[in-house]
């Protein structure tokens, strides 16, 4: 409540409980933008950091338990800050005052079954309130919010028909092989399997693999699908997937499960689309492999990212396919690539810049 009347984000920094009973003793609260980012050894991968917000602010507030009254009492407040304040206007929006009210919460379970997408939900609670600024609360909150819902349905609904049939196949085939995730809470994040027939068809024709993450054809929108192709270029599938929790922990766990499924027996090629966080995952797992990108991802997103520059989706897949099936030597597509930036005046385009 005091940070919204005075316009700052409050965050719980470090806490003591008892060992014994694990009551909270003390607790610490800080606001958003205490200490700074520790520094990731990956980031000299990353292409285009996300920036700095915190700035080392020092106001905090302490609370303790006091044993005679049993009563937690303010020990410190710190009320000095070094940033800018949220406006009263804008102060709803602030990371610590997002919030979803039980009836919002309602209409998007209800919404979401009828099969209507995201942002379409998201719109239409955005206008029954009067606009998406007076929702109280954010896109990624509401995706976050019914990921949570399809996580929770799976792991106290779902996931006890989803065991049965996974022993069922085990027992009708020893060779059948799955493996289901858990995080802290013993909470279903992320499954796995592959049949016996996916096994051998990995044996024969797996040289080449695509993680294909456009398999997303169910109510839970979470499929993942492992694919190539047999000698009679037919598409064969060598695993399955439902990723819950798309970090790159997760897959990077779903290769090793995937490598461990299959004898560890590592592709020669990996095709995926531009995920940073499964490039990441995959290079660390699959250090000699070469990974490669879909041309059809590529193609997606140029008309997504790059078609105000090209003033048209048919130019900008027209030119890509050019590039990437004409030229076979490196120095002709670069001289091309490089003509082309020059000529649409591309070269702060980040996204075209980081295809090549």
């Amino acid at each position: 409540m005091y940070g919204r009347r005075v316009g700052l984000s409050i965050r719980r920094h470090t806490h003591y409980k008892n060992k014994h009973s694990g009551k909270l003793i003390s607790r610490i609260f800080v606001y958003s933008k205490e200490g700074l980012r520790t520094i990731d050894k990956r980031d000299h991968l990353t292409k285009n950091p996300r920036a700095e917000t915190r700035t080392s602010c020092d106001a905090k507030i302490i609370i303790k338990l006091d044993k005679s009254s049993g009563r937690y009492r303010v020990v410190q407040f710190e009320e000095t800050h070094n940033h800018d304040l949220a406006i009263q206007e804008c102060a709803h929006m602030l990371p610590s005052q997002r919030n979803v009210t039980s009836s919002q919460e309602a209409e998007m379970e209800l919404v979401q079954d009828s099969g209507i997408p995201l942002k379409l939900l998201f719109e239409s609670i955005g206008r029954e309130v009067g606009g998406r600024e007076a929702l109280g609360f954010t896109k990624q909150d509401h995706k976050n919010y019914l990921q949570s819902q399809r996580q929770n349905k799976l792991a106290y609904g779902e996931v006890g028909c989803l065991l049965k049939y996974f022993q069922n196949q085990a027992l009708e085939n020893p060779s059948f092989f799955y493996v289901v995730q858990l995080d802290s809470d013993e909470q279903i994040t992320n499954i796995f399997w592959a049949d016996a027939r996916m096994i051998l068809d990995y044996g024969l024709f797996g040289d080449v693999v695509s993680f294909d993450t456009t398999y997303r054809t169910n109510e839970a929108n979470r499929p993942f699908g492992v694919v190539g192709f047999n000698h009679h270029h037919e598409t064969v599938i060598f695993g399955a997937a439902l990723m819950y929790d798309e970090t790159s922990d997760s897959f990077a766990w779903l290769f090793e499960t995937f490598l461990e499924a299959m004898s560890n027996k590592t592709p020669k090629s990996i095709f995926t689309d531009q995920d940073a966080v499964m490039a990441k995952a995959c290079a660390n797992v699959m250090p000699n492999t070469y990974h490669l990108l879909c041309t059809w991802h590529i193609m997606q997103n140029a008309i997504k990212k790059a078609s105000s520059i090209f003033k048209g989706d048919d130019r900008v897949t027209t030119f890509l396919s050019k590039c990437m099936n004409n030229y076979e030597e490196e120095d002709e597509f670069l001289v091309v690539w490089e003509a082309m930036l020059t000529e649409y005046d591309a070269h702060d385009n980040p996204w075209l810049s980081s295809i090549f």
